[in-house]
């Protein structure tokens, strides 16, 4: 089989091997990368053996089997397992590259050669495939994600059109996965200021909802050279979007409003 060559100063080396069970015939390898910060150790790339005749067919599939029978210290989320919750959110691909994306609705099929499997990227490491998403969270709640209005409570529910609710399609099935937030190189380089994508999405939703009332209030709070405008439109949240969703066109949805203002 295909070995993955580290290069020489990678931190990453290669660590235990785990074979498939005898007389297993039909077996795809896996290599995930391993790392507990509290153990002082670098991080490390295992290989595992599985047997596909024993495992059902997606990613996160193999995971479960690799934690269930093969090593239990294993660290990953999981939840849904139906691409509705984002907890399974990682970098999948073969030796060549990854994109993020959900191990539950990734077909192991669809990845040629071995399989790599490593946390969503430039985010710290908790342990093994699960990211520290504290910060990523935390720029979420600042944008408010909630209705926002200064009229009177309604006596009954507050309607929209279907015109009205048809602006909020393409926006609202956002899962948080934060794929896109961690494929975007700005995000890498201005993660401390810069929104990224995931959450301007999550902001236009909310702007373009008819029954929101403070359009201009989180406009003041977006005009911001970093907050907003780190974004040039390189598109790759849109490429990796496990839900087919379009970022780029949210956040320049957000800076179109802002240049009508003006």
């Amino acid at each position: 089989m295909v070995e993955f060559n580290l290069p020489e100063n990678s931190k990453v080396r290669p660590g235990k091997t785990h074979d498939a069970p005898e007389g297993a015939t039909n077996v795809r390898r896996f290599n995930i990368y391993r790392f507990d910060p509290d153990s002082g150790e670098n991080p490390r790339l295992d290989v595992f053996h599985v047997d596909m005749d024993d495992c059902g067919p997606m990613v996160l599939d193999a995971l479960i089997k690799i934690k269930n029978e093969m090593d239990s210290t294993l660290t990953f989320r999981r939840s849904c397992r139906e691409g509705v919750c984002g907890s399974c959110a990682m970098n999948i691909g073969d030796k060549i590259g990854g994109t993020n994306t959900l191990a539950c609705t990734k077909p192991i099929e669809d990845i040629p050669g071995d399989i790599k499997i490593h946390p969503l990227p430039h985010l710290p490491v908790i342990k093994d495939l699960v990211p520290d998403l504290t910060v990523p969270y935390a720029q979420y709640a600042s944008i408010e994600p909630w209705l926002k209005t200064n009229s009177q409570a309604p006596t009954s529910e507050r309607l929209q059109s279907p015109d009205e609710r048809d602006k909020l399609d393409g926006l609202w099935e956002c899962i948080l996965c934060f794929c896109c937030q961690t494929s975007c190189p700005s995000y890498w380089w201005n993660g401390d200021r810069y929104l990224g994508p995931a959450v301007l999405i999550q902001a236009y939703r909310w702007m373009v909802d008819s029954r929101d009332e403070a359009i201009g209030e989180r406009l003041n709070e977006l005009n911001d050279p970093f907050r907003l405008y780190r974004c040039h439109t390189i598109m790759n949240c849109t490429s990796t979007c496990p839900k087919g969703l379009n970022p780029g066109k949210a956040i320049g949805g957000i800076k179109g409003y802002l240049a009508r203002r003006r």
